[in-house]
C-alpha cells in the first residue's frame, strides 16, 4: 500500500518488483484536450509521479506500459530513479518539477512528509488537473501525531488536500503495490478488483476513475473527501481485495470510530 507499508491492521506488504504488466496495445496517440472534456479511457495524458516508493514505482510502470507520458520524482532526486526509468522509460525529475504540464498528479510519499514539499509544487499543471492523493496517517509507526486529524477531526484527505492548496481525489490507499501489476483484468471481468474514489471535485474525480479503469480496475464512488473516512486504515474496505459489490458493502459498514492503534 502507499507509503510502502500497510496500516497496523494489514500486515501485508506490496513489494516493489515484477509481474504482469498489462500493456494497453490500443495504439492511441497524443491529443490536446481541453480541460473540460473529461478524459476517456485510451487516451494519452502527462502524468506527474511525486514519490517512487511501491506505489509510486508501480504505477509508474503501469502507466508507461499503457503509454502515458510519466515524470516521476522523489526526495532523493532524479539520479536515483535512473533505473526505474531506464525500465519504464518515465522522465526523472526533481519534486518541483514534477507537476509541469501535467494532467494528473499522483501524490505517493509518508504522510508526514507532505508539508515538507516545495512551495508551489503544483504550480505549472496543466489546466483542469486532477491530483491523486494515496496517503495513509499511521501516527504511531511512522508519522507522530498531527493536530488537524486528531483535534480538528480533518479526513487524511483533507489535511492533504490543506497543504497541497489544490482539491485531491483520494485512492490506491488501501491497494496493494503489487496488485497494480499483478491484477490487473478487462473490464466485465468477473474477479476484477474494485478500488474505492473519494473526493469533491466531480471533474477530477471522472479523470481518476477511468484511469483506474484503464489500469484494469474497478472504481466505487465513495462520497465527498469528508466521507473518505471510511477508506482510511482500518475500515473494511481498507486492503479488502473484491469487486464492486463488496467494496460497496464494506465503505457502508465503516466506522468513523478511530482504532486507538490508529490514534497519535
Amino acid at each position: 500500500m502507499s507509503g510502502s507499508r500497510p496500516g497496523p491492521r494489514v500486515l501485508r506488504t506490496g513489494d516493489r518488483g515484477g509481474g504482469a504488466e498489462c500493456r494497453a496495445g490500443h495504439g492511441s496517440s497524443y491529443r490536446t484536450r481541453h480541460p473540460t472534456t473529461p478524459y476517456a479511457s485510451g487516451e494519452l495524458m502527462k502524468i506527474g509521479i511525486i514519490g517512487a516508493g511501491h506505489i509510486g514505482g508501480n504505477l509508474t510502470r503501469r502507466l508507461t506500459a499503457l503509454g502515458h507520458d510519466v515524470s516521476v520524482a522523489n526526495s532523493r532526486g532524479p539520479r536515483s530513479l535512473a533505473a526505474l526509468a531506464e525500465e519504464t522509460g518515465a522522465t526523472p525529475v526533481t519534486v518541483a518539477e514534477a507537476a509541469r504540464g501535467a494532467e494528473v498528479v499522483v501524490v505517493t510519499i509518508p504522510f508526514k512528509n507532505v508539508p515538507d514539499l516545495p512551495p508551489g509544487v503544483l504550480d505549472g499543471a496543466a489546466e483542469g488537473f486532477a491530483v491523486i492523493d494515496t496517503g495513509n496517517y499511521y501516527p504511531q509507526e511512522r508519522d507522530g501525531r498531527i493536530a488537524g486529524i486528531e483535534d480538528e477531526g480533518l479526513t487524511e484527505s483533507r489535511w492533504t488536500e490543506r497543504h497541497l492548496g489544490h482539491p485531491v481525489i483520494k485512492a490506491f490507499n488501501g491497494t496493494y503495490a503489487q496488485d497494480i501489476l499483478d491484477r490487473p483484468l478487462p473490464e466485465g471481468s468477473p474477479d476484477r478488483l474494485a478500488l474505492p474514489v473519494a473526493g469533491d471535485d466531480e471533474a477530477a474525480k471522472r479523470t481518476v476513475r477511468a484511469l483506474i479503469g484503464e489500469l484494469g480496475f474497478d472504481t466505487v464512488d465513495a462520497g465527498g473527501l469528508d466521507d473518505s473516512w471510511r477508506q482510511q486504515p482500518g475500515t473494511p474496505v481498507y486492503g479488502l481485495q473484491e469487486g464492486v459489490d463488496a467494496v460497496t458493502k464494506a465503505l457502508a459498514e465503516a466506522s468513523p470510530e478511530r482504532l486507538a492503534e490508529l490514534r497519535g
